[in-house]
């Protein structure tokens, strides 16, 4: 059976997941990256998303993205029905490598960016990235090069990031410097190491 040591990893649109993903690495935790999966089997899949969606949503014999991003965070009709192809094919991986990973029985975490609001992986414990909304927005703003109005539509496609504070197990606060990051993540390993060891 499937996630008897795993973690779920999330947060919300530019809290920091994959950077928090990298340090707890670089600490010693094993991580499965959902993110990873989905782009692998999007790329797989690009004769499908040509098919369904449009050529234009091909580069070099890769689905572009942000192209497709556009589409679906426009379109509820589209990410439907991305989502229903891409999911099952993404959560058969994710309980492939989880299999593995439980037989090492330590604690490893699933980095899932919906793990709330799709509630279909059965993981009691979760960790939260967090930075306050307008953190948030700024940061992707920043990153993505999108307006304020565009990147709201993102932000509040999520469950608000207040709220998956409430229900998680740790919280990792990103509101501040890289530094300060380091230091969350480096405790957050120490609790875990004290709470299985």
């Amino acid at each position: 059976m499937a996630f008897k040591y795993a973690i779920a990893l999330t947060g919300g649109i530019a809290t920091g997941k994959s950077t928090v993903a990298s340090l707890l690495y670089l600490n010693g935790m094993r991580v499965i990256d959902a993110d990873t999966i989905s782009h692998d089997i999007l790329d797989a899949s690009h004769n499908w998303v040509r098919d369904e969606f449009g050529v234009k949503y091909i580069k070099h014999d890769k689905v572009d993205r942000a192209q497709l991003g556009n589409l679906i965070f426009s379109d509820s009709h589209a990410k439907k029905k991305l989502e229903d192809f891409l999911h099952p094919k993404i959560r058969a991986e994710i309980e492939k490598q989880s299999e593995k990973q439980d037989s090492f029985k330590f604690p490893y975490l699933i980095d899932i960016p919906l793990f709330f609001e799709n509630k279909s992986y059965d993981i009691k414990d979760s960790v939260v990235i967090y930075a306050p909304r307008d953190i948030q927005l700024e940061r992707f703003m920043k990153r993505n090069n999108y307006d304020k109005e565009e990147s709201l539509k993102r932000i509040n496609s999520q469950m608000p990031i207040d709220e998956k504070k409430k229900m998680a197990t740790w919280v990792i606060d990103n509101s501040k410097n890289l530094k300060h990051l380091q230091k969350e993540c480096e405790d957050f390993v120490e609790i875990i190491k004290e709470k299985y060891l």
